[in-house]
């Protein structure tokens, strides 16, 4: 009788879409998207969007299948049954390939990412180990040379050349980049990604790790970036970092990679006025 049980209620899972029976679900437990949004730490219009079947305003396949599971967890369904009609779908619209699909990956789970303060403060502490390094091995190599000048003005400037080796620290030269010049993006975490060109062709697909390049084809015509987290791309035109193209609480599509259109947005008034609305 179990088997038959289960049988039911795949074969009445499959009569709806993903989206209606997540939100059949919800409206039977009587929560609102606010509250599922407060519950996952999901934001609320990647809830609506899997609710109303709009998987491409989500950042990729992974993203989608991670978050409905998550939403099917909140509202009593079975996580891995709406897991696989969702890959069902996706594969029917064509969005199959939407994202490489990481196994047992479930980007809901807060727990999984590591707090931002946490990373600033390996950072700092990182530094301060590498300040520390130097002055002892000038002591040790080099004892007939003065490590201090004043109060501490060597130590300072040490201190600040250490702060420098991070991308996001680096300022311009003074000199203005060319609009033609190499784009280079640089993940500074770990980052899914597309660049297409004007007509829609893929010229990258795939995820980034921290400390992975990709270099923007100089003859691709009007090259444009997807992705969910913005803030995880360090970019730079011939060496010279310019601003982040977003931010982590939002998603960018359609946004240009050329040189030409980084450069026309550093000059807007609105540097943020091509990323996508909520």
């Amino acid at each position: 009788m179990a088997e038959e049980t289960n049988d039911d209620e795949n074969v009445e899972m499959h009569l709806h879409s993903t989206g209606a029976l997540l939100r059949q679900a919800r409206e039977q437990k009587n929560l609102s998207l606010e509250e599922i949004a407060k519950k996952t730490r999901i934001p609320q219009r990647h809830l609506a969007s899997i609710e109303s079947g709009d998987f491409e305003a989500l950042p990729g396949r992974t993203y989608a299948i991670g978050f409905a599971k998550s939403f099917a967890r909140t509202v009593g369904l079975s996580d891995a049954s709406i897991g696989s009609q969702l890959r069902d779908e996706m594969e029917e619209q064509g969005l199959g390939t939407y994202q490489p699909e990481m196994s047992e990956y479930d980007p809901a789970n807060p727990s999984s990412i590591p707090p931002r303060y946490l990373a600033w403060a390996a950072a700092g502490i990182g530094a301060l180990v590498l300040v520390g390094y130097l002055v002892w091995r000038t002591l040790v190599l080099n004892p007939d040379q003065p490590t201090q000048t004043g109060d501490g003005e060597s130590a300072t400037e040490m201190a600040t050349a250490s702060e420098n080796t991070n991308p996001q620290n680096i300022e311009n030269s003074g000199s203005t980049p060319s609009s033609d010049g190499t784009v280079v993006l640089t993940a500074t975490q770990n980052v899914w990604l597309k660049i297409y060109d004007a007509e829609g062709k893929r010229l990258f697909e795939n995820e980034m790790a921290a400390g992975d390049t990709f270099t923007v084809p100089a003859d691709a015509d009007n090259p444009q970036i997807l992705t969910g987290r913005p803030d995880a791309l360090t970019v730079t035109i011939d060496g010279q970092v310019v601003p982040q193209l977003g931010t982590a609480e939002r998603t960018i599509k359609d946004v240009g990679v050329s040189a030409a259109a980084l450069l026309a947005r550093g000059e807007a008034s609105d540097p943020a006025a091509d990323i996508t609305a909520d």
